[in-house]
């Protein structure tokens, strides 16, 4: 229904033009300087990964165990992902580490992140992670949080430039192809959306593979990602962003969605939708707090630091797919700004995965 009403509007828009839909144009709008990721920030952000990659415990293993053969301990179950506490986050660091490295070859710990990757992403150790998935029991393992960040690091080692990067491609690349396969499988078999704030929230899972997808050109996964968008989200209007956050969030579910669809549309198609989805962010004075950590030494409190940044990386993505949304890079802006400076402390709750989050909000800020 909705691809109707959008080429019906594109037409109209053609023919007669379009007045604007903001009280100012970007011209008149005063926008903030974006935080940027300065060689001190990165060295100060991999420091985060670094500190929990290979220490075992504590950690959330998320098992469902159909036997006592599935028992052992997070090194013997996961040898290359035990660290930080749970898988995603340890998938998560050693994205952070590759992404930071990238951008900063000389960092002060490069030749121990070499080292690191090297230690932990053997094919011997990714064997060992395959095969857990494939246990009896397992294949929802990770879906699709999980699965979602494995796409994002193997994206970001596929598009490094680095003779170690091909190899840990190659290692890689068993888990790599299971993900993608599952999400092949998976996808046609989700007749609804999941809309929560937390790990299964199905438009940041989607958002991420289809980086990924468009990355490699995998057409299969392009078009099992953009079909299920289509299915769950085109007719979307009038999102509830007044009820975010929930108390535990790390993502928005609102604006998750539109990150996904401005992916997904043209930017003439998105633009429709987006001001059916969220008419209220075209208004220049649209304001959004950002969320208030009570207290960091909790493990669900401190997950509304990772709400700021994640929504800082939408807003971001919004403002440069539509540039009379500038002034969300504001809002943006704010959020990064409230949460960055207590990203270092001695609270473990939080230390194990924001990192990735801060990291990758400042990445989008560019």
């Amino acid at each position: 229904m909705i691809r109707k009403f959008l080429t019906f509007s594109i037409c109209i828009v053609l023919a007669l033009g379009c007045k604007p839909e903001l009280k100012q144009n970007k011209s008149e709008i005063e926008i903030s300087k974006s935080p940027e990721l300065t060689f001190k920030e990165a060295n100060k952000l991999v420091s985060l990964p670094l500190a929990c990659l290979q220490v075992e415990f504590p950690n959330k293993l998320n098992q469902s165990l159909e036997d006592s053969t599935h028992i052992g301990t997070p090194k013997e179950l996961h040898p290359a992902f035990y660290g930080c506490y749970d898988w995603h986050s340890s998938v998560h660091g050693h994205w952070s580490l590759i992404s930071l490295l990238k951008q900063y070859p000389s960092l002060n710990e490069a030749a121990s992140i070499r080292e690191k990757l090297s230690t932990t992403l053997t094919a011997e150790n990714i064997k060992a992670e395959v095969a857990y998935f494939t246990m009896k029991g397992n294949s929802s393992y990770e879906r699709t949080y999980g699965w979602a960040w494995l796409l994002k690091l193997a994206e970001e080692i596929h598009t490094w430039n680095d003779p170690l990067a091909r190899d840990l491609e190659k290692n890689l690349q068993p888990l790599t192809d299971l993900i993608v396969n599952s999400y092949i499988e998976f996808l046609p078999k989700l007749n609804y959306p999941i809309r929560v704030g937390e790990h299964t929230n199905t438009a940041f899972g989607l958002s991420l593979a289809l980086d990924y997808a468009q990355t490699m050109k995998n057409e299969a996964l392009i078009k099992g990602i953009k079909d299920c968008a289509i299915r769950f989200y085109e007719d979307d209007k009038n999102c509830p962003l007044d009820w975010e956050p929930s108390g535990f969030d790390f993502l928005s579910p609102c604006l998750e969605e539109a990150n996904l669809m401005r992916k997904i549309y043209n930017p003439t198609e998105f633009k429709i939708w987006f001001k059916a989805f969220l008419p209220e962010l075209t208004n220049v004075d649209f304001a959004l707090e950002p969320g208030k950590v009570s207290d960091r030494a909790d493990g669900k409190l401190v997950h509304l630091d990772g709400l700021n940044f994640s929504r800082a990386w939408c807003l971001y993505g919004i403002a440069n797919t539509l540039t009379e949304y500038a002034h969300l890079r504001n809002i943006a802006n704010e959020h990064i700004l409230y949460s960055l400076p207590n990203l270092v402390d001695e609270n473990y709750s939080g230390t194990h995965w924001l990192g990735s989050f801060a990291l990758n909000a400042l990445n989008n800020a560019k």
